[in-house]
């Protein structure tokens, strides 16, 4: 059964009714920009249509399951996140990172539907049609289609379309001793031996010339090579020099302060929200300045921003 069918069926519509929805899903999005993190430049998110995010996930768990995602890469996966991120990498002493330029941009139909014969066999056309149409939107008066910041099927199609270049980085990492994981597009390399790591741009550089998709670049001026000597920050948490993982002293200081002016009640509503997102950060990433928080200002302060809820008119 051909992917437009098994929805139609799913659906309970018929197939020309499908068809047309399958065909003008890449405008099915609401586009808008936000500023990055650096602070030069906006990135464009693509959210899909509620409908489209159901097609999209059914979709992903029928026919795209099964296919490769390399161990190292930690991001979007069950039980793994920016903390398992970090703690792969604080007993060693030596650190670079790396990163891609405009990595979901960079990724098209194509090279998914490569990815599926490489992986799964032979695609017939309708269903190549169907995922180029599903899984990447485009704009009216622009032919390209773009995987979507935003689209729920995007993260783990990221993941598995690297699959070859993990394994390429990861055989290159264990011959010199380095410890190697990919957050989306934060490539994270450390190790104890030092010098090593100055030689694994080059090597970087090669295997993104070498994997037969998708084609990436890294983004040269976010390359940062670090030591103990040195802040190290690997996907926005701490590693300290006795091996263990931090928030940072900057970002306590911010959140103590917050907290002090959130129980002085001089927060508004959507500060509040923020504020709850960090302490729920926090207390994940480091617990026992969580608890030390409850100390000085009670648990009914902590956790009454921790359970806040917005009052509905």
């Amino acid at each position: 059964m051909t992917i437009l069918a098994d929805l139609a069926k799913k659906f309970l519509i018929s197939s020309v009714e499908i068809a047309h929805f399958v065909n003008t899903a890449p405008y099915r999005y609401k586009v808008y920009t936000i500023p990055k993190r650096s602070g030069r430049g906006v990135r464009v998110i693509a959210q899909p249509t509620d409908v489209l995010k159901v097609m999209q996930r059914m979709v992903l768990e029928t026919y795209l399951v099964g296919l490769p995602v390399h161990n190292c890469a930690v991001a979007y996966k069950e039980g793994q996140g920016i903390k398992e991120n970090a703690i792969a990498h604080v007993n060693n002493q030596f650190l670079l990172k790396m990163d891609f330029s405009d990595f979901f941009p960079s990724i098209g139909p194509q090279d998914l539907i490569s990815h599926i014969k490489k992986h799964k066999g032979q695609i017939s056309r309708e269903d190549a049609y169907a995922v180029k149409k599903l899984f990447f939107w485009a704009r009216k008066k622009d032919p390209t289609h773009r995987l979507s910041i935003g689209a729920p099927s995007s993260p783990f199609i990221s993941n598995t379309l690297l699959y070859e270049f993990d394994c390429l980085v990861s055989h290159a990492c264990s011959k010199l001793g380095v410890v190697y994981t990919r957050y989306a597009d934060d490539l994270t390399f450390t190790t104890n031996e030092q010098g090593v790591l100055f030689d694994v741009p080059v090597f970087i550089f090669k295997i993104c010339d070498a994997v037969e998709y998708p084609r990436l670049k890294v983004n040269s001026d976010k390359t940062v090579f670090s030591s103990k000597a040195n802040n190290r920050h690997v996907t926005g948490v701490v590693l300290t020099n006795d091996n263990k993982i931090s928030l940072g002293h900057a970002r306590k200081r911010q959140i103590r302060s917050l907290v002090y002016k959130y129980s002085s009640g001089e927060m508004t509503t959507e500060e509040v929200y923020s504020l709850k997102g960090m302490l729920s950060f926090a207390r994940h990433i480091e617990p026992t300045f969580f608890q030390g928080l409850i100390r000085k200002y009670s648990y009914e302060v902590v956790g009454s921003i921790v359970r806040f809820e917005s009052i509905k008119a």
